[in-house]
């Protein structure tokens, strides 16, 4: 059956936990919506419901037409259920009819109206992998048990390939292999395997900014327009975020800017392209969705943006940045935006929702939101450094980012989220590309962290929080 109506969209960003189970909620909601009035045949209802870009790319006329003649005929919905939410963003509906069974892809734009509206033949989905996926756990103790049982549920998915999982606990380092680095090579990934740490580096970012609030540079209270030029600074909206609002979500800017996909030469490598001039360009007219210190709403803008001031103030690259002041001083010498040709063998090939080798992201202007790599020996030593930092300013700063500075909705420090497991509060953050996840949380008191990195688009949250619950 040929596709009935599409608007073509692209999936950006794996937000926190807690914006995750909202952006479903309201895509549920719509959706609640469309099926009622789809079901009284109202196009004209379910036309109003899409947003600016949908309307402009189907008209009503052509709209009606479809519904008319293509869809209506077939009668009302009569049982709907949701197939999968993708990077939080894209809904399938699996919906019977009396005759044929169809899917819808539905997702929402910036305003919570229609973005994404397509009707196709309906898939079942494909079969999980039956044989036992190879690993390196050795299944002996409690705990290898333990997380065997998880990480089963997740590499064995169809559309998963390889896992990686570490664990700091009470001191002592346990890590697990599942899986390959590319599909049919066998070869399972192990401590110096490159993954994208996607929005992980985020709390990169955050460390950064408590560094050089530590040594004096800048202040967390300081108003973003006192590091751009004054042609980006004149637009009034800006004049109310601080440093602190880029880095806890509160500045009220979107979590993209609009003219970011318009200029991507490749969808499925969006930020590549995006550079400076095309983010202050966007910054001078922009209109904020809420009052800076408000309200929480994850952006990958703010902190891309916060990035690009800090280069201002270092002088220096991102990459640069984060190598002076985190790398170098914690040991972490696989960890860095870029790789070099001796490292590029041992980065995995990373696949899409549907299991389908796709692109590793690049960075440009925005790279302070999601474009470090790394391995599991460099994420444990992170996660050591998160959890018993020092007495140098390095430390300092660290110890800084875990400082709640946000509690309205959800439980922000500086990039970091706290999220409760069980009664336990860990010190959290995720991350997500079009073809990789990764999950990281400790608790200093309980001396425990958990690690997980994947090089598939499905998410890697339910693996990590279900260890924490078996092993905390």
């Amino acid at each position: 059956m040929r596709r009935l109506l599409m608007l073509c969209f692209i999936n950006l960003i794996i937000p926190s936990a807690f914006a995750q189970s909202r952006q479903q909620q309201k895509v549920d909601s719509v959706f609640q919506e469309v099926k009622k009035y789809f079901n009284q045949k109202n196009a004209d209802a379910i036309y109003n419901m899409a947003g600016a870009d949908f309307q402009k790319e189907l008209t009503i006329d052509a709209f009606n037409d479809v519904t008319g003649k293509q869809l209506f005929p077939l009668g009302g919905i009569k049982e709907s259920s949701l197939i999968s939410f993708v990077n939080n963003s894209v809904a399938t509906y699996k919906l019977t009819f009396a005759s044929m069974t169809l899917q819808l892809l539905m997702s929402l734009d910036k305003r919570d109206k229609l973005e994404l509206f397509l009707f196709q033949e309906y898939r079942e989905p494909a079969a999980d992998k039956t044989g036992l996926v190879a690993s390196t756990n050795p299944m002996v103790s409690d705990m290898d048990k333990k997380v065997d049982s998880v990480a089963r549920t997740y590499i064995q998915k169809s559309t998963t390939v390889g896992l990686r999982i570490g664990i700091l606990k009470n001191g002592t380092v346990t890590t697990y292999g599942y899986g390959e680095t590319i599909k049919g090579n066998g070869k399972i990934p192990n401590n110096d395997t490159f993954f994208e740490l996607g929005s992980i580096t985020k709390t990169f970012t955050a460390i950064l900014l408590a560094y050089y609030v530590e040594t004096g540079k800048v202040k967390l209270t300081d108003p973003i327009i006192k590091y751009l030029p004054d042609s980006v600074a004149e637009n009034p909206e800006l004049r109310s975020i601080t440093l602190l609002n880029l880095v806890n979500h509160t500045s009220g800017l979107e979590r993209i800017p609009d003219n970011l996909i318009p200029h991507a030469t490749d969808p499925l490598n969006p930020y590549k392209d995006y550079n400076l001039k095309l983010l202050y360009q966007y910054l001078k007219t922009c209109k904020l969705k809420s009052k800076p210190g408000e309200q929480y709403a994850y952006s990958n803008l703010g902190v891309g943006l916060l990035g690009s001031i800090l280069e201002g103030v270092s002088q220096k690259l991102y990459e640069e940045i984060v190598r002076d002041v985190i790398c170098k001083p914690l040991g972490m010498f696989s960890t860095d935006q870029y790789l070099n040709p001796l490292f590029l063998p041992r980065f995995v090939q990373v696949y899409n929702a549907q299991g389908q080798p796709t692109p590793p992201w690049d960075f440009d202007v925005l790279a302070a939101c999601g474009a470090l790599r790394s391995t599991m020996n460099d994420m444990l030593i992170y996660a050591k450094a998160n959890m018993h930092p020092g007495t140098d300013v390095l430390s300092k700063a660290i110890e800084m980012t875990h400082r709640v500075t946000f509690t309205k909705d959800v439980k922000i420090a500086m990039a970091w989220h706290i999220i409760t497991v069980n009664g336990v509060d860990y010190i959290f953050h995720n991350g997500g590309t079009n073809g990789s996840s990764s999950f990281l949380a400790f608790n200093a008191e309980k001396n425990l962290a958990v690690i997980v990195l994947s090089n598939a688009a499905e998410s890697t949250d339910a693996v990590g929080t279900e260890i924490l619950k078996k092993i905390q």
